[in-house]
């Protein structure tokens, strides 16, 4: 069986960091076609993926679909949800990087063309699939931490002087800033967790000149049975805290730093090169137990590949997709009442 052609549409951080190496690591898969408008940018899709089809607009990509079996939406997100709409209308298969799109209308249209037409369509929240989360996730099934009252997550990074480039200059309509992207990731994994919160409070705010919408971010959702998940982002941190720090009635989990995947494959690593993937040193582990006593916790592998080998069982043989678009959804919905919570200073039930 010849392997399926994958278009990348956008080959900034997500398409050529992200999406072509973790496409190229499935054996089932191949990156067919690439979209950049940018000569820079094709000649490093020609060099990583010899044989490559590379145009320079997504109006040329669906001019001429052939070989094409699935498109990856890497843009910026104010045109995920166009972009995705048109891959599904032309019968492909579909992934969107997150955030799902601008608004939870836009992405229950998606959800609607896909179910329609019979198409895959899935939403790349890869960090599911982090060595950190999946241990959080492990310990919480295994009731090693006993019953969980408070979830803490964070994103945080020292970036006093803002980057050019959309995520961070653009404005909130166009879904830019900190709360969109790294939210989103928190957001998706404290749901993961714990489910829909009955509650959603949080402080938004732009601490750096030449940013237009929010770069340090606080939200705060109760869940079912009391459970606080409380969640930072932020590109202002002098200090990180935790990347998570889990409190049950017999046992607290704490752990510092960032999963490498990330780091891996901005260096030129790929999975299936020989070497593990995913693991973390054993000093990078996080601590188990309670005050005084504690032990290190083996971090389990990160596993982004897991996803495409996920999507490609879907469109081959039907089965679930790596992420739900009705979880995505569930997630904009969160977004959006946290924006309207900080703009009204109130805790708004969804």
């Amino acid at each position: 069986m010849s392997s399926l052609g994958v278009a990348i549409i956008g080959y900034g951080l997500a398409g050529a960091v992200f999406h072509a190496p973790l496409v190229a690591a499935e054996p089932r898969m191949r990156v067919a076609a690439v979209v950049t408008g940018s000569a820079e940018r094709a000649g490093q899709a020609r060099r990583e993926y010899p044989g490559v089809r590379v145009v320079p607009d997504a109006d040329a990509l669906f001019a001429d679909l052939s070989g094409i079996d699935a498109v990856v939406v890497a843009t910026p997100n104010r045109t995920h949800a166009e972009l995705a709409r048109r891959a599904l209308e032309a019968g492909a298969a579909v992934v969107v990087d997150k955030p799902f799109a601008v608004t939870s209308v836009e992405a229950e249209d998606l959800i609607r063309r896909a179910e329609t037409a019979g198409r895959v369509l899935t939403v790349f929240h890869n960090r599911r699939w982090d060595g950190d989360f999946r241990t959080v996730r492990a310990l919480a099934d295994s009731g090693a931490l006993g019953r969980i009252r408070r979830f803490e997550s964070r994103f945080e990074r020292w970036r006093p002087v803002p980057k050019s480039g959309w995520r961070e200059t653009g404005p909130a309509a166009d879904a830019a800033g900190i709360l969109y992207d790294l939210g989103s990731h928190l957001v998706d994994q404290a749901l993961r967790l714990f489910g829909p919160p009955t509650a959603v409070y949080c402080e938004l705010d732009t601490r750096r000149p030449g940013v237009r919408t929010e770069d340090d971010m606080f939200l705060a959702l109760t869940h079912g049975g009391g459970i606080r998940s409380h969640l930072w982002a932020s590109a202002v941190a002098p200090r990180l805290g935790p990347r998570f720090r889990v409190l049950g009635d017999e046992a607290g989990y704490e752990v510092y730093g960032l999963d490498p995947q990330e780091a891996d494959l901005r260096a030129g690593r790929r999975p299936g090169d020989g070497k593990p993937w995913g693991t973390v040193e054993p000093g990078s582990y996080g601590i188990l137990g309670a005050d005084p006593e504690g032990e290190s916790q083996p971090t389990l592998p990160g596993d982004y590949p897991a996803f495409y080998t996920a999507f490609a069982d879907a469109i081959l043989d039907g089965a679930p997709v790596p992420v739900d678009p009705y979880d995505a959804l569930a997630g904009l919905r969160i977004l959006e009442a946290a924006r309207e919570s900080a703009v009204s200073a109130t805790v708004v039930h969804p």
